[in-house]
């Protein structure tokens, strides 16, 4: 069964060299990505939600990195985009350097969904070998490549308990 990742990560909304290293203009450089998504009905909308968003405190996780987002009306669905930067962005307001951002569109009609989403990549991310995976992805199949796989094993049922004889 496909997990949440498959429906919203598509390798052409992968940025793998953010060139800026301002918070807002990154953020810009990789929310572009989503401009003309079919599921984001007015892209400036979204652009000025996301900023507005960032603007009231820091999106940043630790552990180099960010989910800047926005509840917003401008989105159907939930829509994702991901950048990465070698040498960093740094998030003032969190007062830390960033080198993975997962910007997120979300319908202020589904918390339910960001939530399950946020709750997820946060469990992804906290596995240093998994982070270290995708700063290694040489390119955007890649990343969503393992980030799929990080996905499954994070959802594959436990191991059931051996029967005893």
């Amino acid at each position: 069964m496909a997990g949440l990742l498959a429906q919203l990560l598509d390798p052409k909304h992968v940025a793998l060299q953010v060139q800026s290293t301002k918070r807002a203009a990154a953020l810009n450089e990789i929310a572009r990505l989503l401009e003309g998504h079919p599921d984001v009905t007015s892209f400036p909308g979204f652009h000025n939600d996301l900023l507005t968003r960032e603007r009231l405190g820091t999106t940043s996780l630790g552990n180099e990195i960010a989910l800047p987002h926005a509840r917003t009306e401008h989105v159907r669905r939930i829509v994702m985009a991901v950048g990465r930067s070698d040498g960093g962005v740094f998030f003032e307001n969190g007062a830390q350097t960033v080198r993975l951002m997962f910007v997120l569109g979300t319908p202020k009609s589904d918390p339910g969904g960001y939530l399950q989403l946020v709750s997820l990549l946060c469990r992804i991310l906290k596995d240093p070998a998994g982070r270290e995976a995708l700063m290694q992805a040489a390119t955007p199949e890649l990343f969503v490549q393992h980030m799929l796989a990080l996905e499954a094993r994070i959802l594959a049922p436990a191991s059931a308990a051996p029967a005893s004889g």
